[in-house]
This record gives structure tokens, C-alpha cells and sequence, in this order.
């Protein structure tokens, strides 16, 4: 396999994660490319290069200079949200990148998902182009998933899917990541942890899910009212006829990183939840139980390390899903890419329309 050398615009937490992630896969996989970690750029100069010289990045960059590094096959976008769209866009005038991973949200308002869809056709197949809903990596989501699709559940009817946080009950917390405190679409609970929710709803349910109304609640001192910390969507899915609900929050006390997701249908019903990721449960009409079905850290290609029977953990999802990016070495994966990624923020982009009504309707706020 070729040198793949590495970009990353962005250097905060979630860009220590993705280092790791790269840094990880030799140990997981036999099969990787030889990566070099080239250049970081951020807004800051002081940020950026304590990010070069601690994680081993060549140099660090400014923002024009890391646009014109030659050396720079494959960028992850990492910055703030409401700049990922403008990231994006410079990634795809680089000469040399060949692959582009775009943290979620991938972009903050109609206009730039317009532009987005316009920016994929021309991109075509020759830029690899995947979006951070790592969670689609989890091992028993991917053997749930694959288990769903199987029909033997048959048709769904109703569905419910919660991703809940409690962190920002603390004043200290919310004070310091005041940037995730602004108004949906760019900001608020639902573009940034619901929209994982919804990436892994569409996997299940399809993505042509359509919201039909929206409630927010949870008001706090110097956190704007379109910023929502607990959000709820009401969903339908026009194929099967399918309702349900999503939720998403950051006040949500004593609930850890909560994800949990349950599917109904015709034929029995489907179960996952984050606080037990080592298996998926499933229960077949008229069989009186629910069958737990065991799955480990169960990936392809097989790795010793870890042995399989060990419980995945939210980082080893990551990893694989970097070594998907850089491979796609595993052809029963769900891929996130653009068109997915765009698909779930439709969704979020509705929601702030419609959590705007629910303020308008039932708390006076002003048009």
C-alpha cells in the first residue's frame, strides 16, 4: 500500500481522537497503509503547533499554507462547525488530496447543503469522502444492522431512539464550550449529538425519514432559547409507514453517554443500548423472549488484538472507521459518506425550524 500523508485542519479534542484513532490502526489491522501525520493547522498558532510537536505532525501550518501543501493526501476536517463547509471546500481545491473526512455537522444552513450536493457531483469517485458518525462502526450496531435487515422482524411500525448526556447541567461545563451553546442548526443538542441519532435511525430506517414536529426544553442562564439542550423530533418514514421519536440532550442527569435505540415490527422487535455494547437483543413474536445475542469487538478483517470476546469501547469504533476510510476493506460496513451525511442534516436543519414554532406557540417568543 502507498504513503498516505495526513492533514488535519482542527486541533482540539475531537482531533486528539482521530490522531489516536491513526496512530492505533497498526495495532489492529495487518493491512494499512504507511500513514504520515504532515501537517495540522487551527486558528491559533499556538494551539496548532503544540498539536504538531506532542502528537508528531511534520509542521504545523497556517490556514493558506496548509492549502497549498503539495504533500497532503488526506484531510479531516475538524474545526467548529459552522466552518466545516468552508473546510470542505478548500479540501476539495487541494491537488493532492484523494481523501476527505468530514466531522459532523457537515455543513450549518440550507445554502451550504445546496452547494454541498452541487460539490459532490464534481468531486465524482476520484476523492474519497466519509462523515464522522463513528457509531455505525460499533460492532453489535453493525451485526444488529445486518441482523435487521435480514426481514425476519418483518415491516417496522414504531421506533424510539435516545442519545443522552448530562454534562451541561454544570454551569462550569456550559462555560467552557460556550461555541456548542450557539443556535441550531450550527449548534444546540440536536446537530451535535442527536445528529449521530439520526445517522444511525437512517441506517436502520432508511433516509428518507421526515420530521413532523419538534419540542425543546431546559432554560438556562446565558444559553440562547435557539439553542436547544434537550430537544425531541417526531419522525415518520414514508416507505413503511413507520413513527417514532428521537431525542437528544445535554441535561439529562446521571444517564453517562446514553444511546439506545428500539425498533418494533410486525414480527417481533429489536433492542440496542450503549451501556451494554457487547451485545444487541432481539424478540420473536410468540417465542416469550428476548434472545441476547453476544457479539464482542467482532470485526473484519479478524485481529487478535483485541481478541473478539473483548467489549468494544466508543474509541475502537473510531478506529475502524479510520480503517475503512483508508481501505474500505470491508465491504458488510455502513459506510457514512456525503450523501449520508447530508441526508442527516436535512433533518437537523428542520429541526431548528420547527423547534422555532414550539418557542413561537407555546413559550411567546417573538417572530
Amino acid at each position: 500500500m502507498r504513503n498516505i500523508n495526513v492533514g488535519f485542519i482542527g486541533a482540539g479534542g475531537i482531533a486528539r481522537a482521530h490522531v489516536y484513532a491513526i496512530e492505533a490502526l497498526k495495532f489492529y489491522y495487518d493491512e494499512v497503509p504507511e500513514i504520515i501525520l504532515e501537517s495540522v493547522t487551527s486558528s491559533r498558532k499556538e494551539s496548532r503547533e503544540n498539536f504538531a510537536e506532542k502528537y508528531g505532525f511534520l509542521q504545523a501550518q497556517t490556514l493558506d499554507e496548509f492549502a497549498a501543501n503539495p504533500a497532503i493526501n488526506a484531510v479531516f476536517i475538524l474545526g467548529p462547525n459552522k466552518v466545516h463547509f468552508e473546510h470542505f471546500k478548500l479540501a476539495l481545491q487541494m491537488p493532492g488530496v484523494k481523501y476527505i473526512y468530514l466531522e459532523k455537522p457537515v455543513c450549518s444552513s440550507l445554502e451550504e447543503e445546496k452547494q454541498m450536493k452541487s460539490l459532490l457531483g464534481k468531486a465524482g469517485d476520484d476523492i474519497k469522502i466519509q462523515v464522522g458518525f463513528q457509531y455505525l462502526q460499533t460492532s453489535a450496531v453493525r451485526e444488529g444492522l445486518n441482523f435487521w435487515k435480514s426481514g425476519m422482524l418483518g415491516k417496522p411500525i414504531h421506533f424510539d431512539l435516545k442519545y443522552y448526556h448530562g454534562d451541561y447541567l454544570q454551569e462550569s461545563y456550559r462555560k467552557k464550550r460556550v461555541t456548542r451553546l450557539t443556535p441550531a442548526p450550527d449548534g444546540g443538542a440536536m446537530a451535535d449529538l442527536g445528529s449521530h441519532g439520526i445517522s444511525l435511525l437512517m441506517a436502520f430506517m432508511g433516509e428518507e425519514l421526515q420530521i413532523t414536529s419538534a419540542l425543546q426544553a431546559g432554560d438556562f442562564d446565558k444559553v440562547l432559547a435557539g439553542s436547544d439542550l434537550f430537544s425531541s423530533l417526531a419522525l415518520f418514514e414514508p416507505k413503511s409507514g413507520a413513527v417514532g421519536n428521537l431525542s437528544a440532550s445535554r441535561i439529562s442527569s446521571g444517564s453517562g453517554d446514553l444511546v439506545y435505540l428500539e425498533i418494533y415490527a410486525e414480527k417481533g422487535a429489536f433492542r440496542y443500548s450503549s451501556q451494554h455494547s457487547e451485545y444487541y437483543e432481539y424478540y420473536l413474536e410468540g417465542s416469550n423472549q428476548w434472545i441476547k445475542q453476544i457479539i464482542g469487538s467482532n470485526y473484519k478483517p479478524v485481529s487478535s488484538f483485541p481478541s473478539g470476546h473483548v467489549p468494544p469501547g466508543w474509541l475502537r469504533s473510531m478506529i475502524h472507521a479510520h480503517y475503512l476510510f483508508f481501505t474500505e476493506d470491508d465491504q458488510q460496513a455502513n459506510i457514512a459518506d456525503l450523501k449520508h451525511g447530508l441526508a442527516v442534516q436535512r433533518i437537523v436543519r428542520e429541526t431548528a425550524d420547527h423547534l422555532k414554532t414550539f418557542r413561537q406557540t407555546f413559550k411567546n417568543e417573538q417572530a
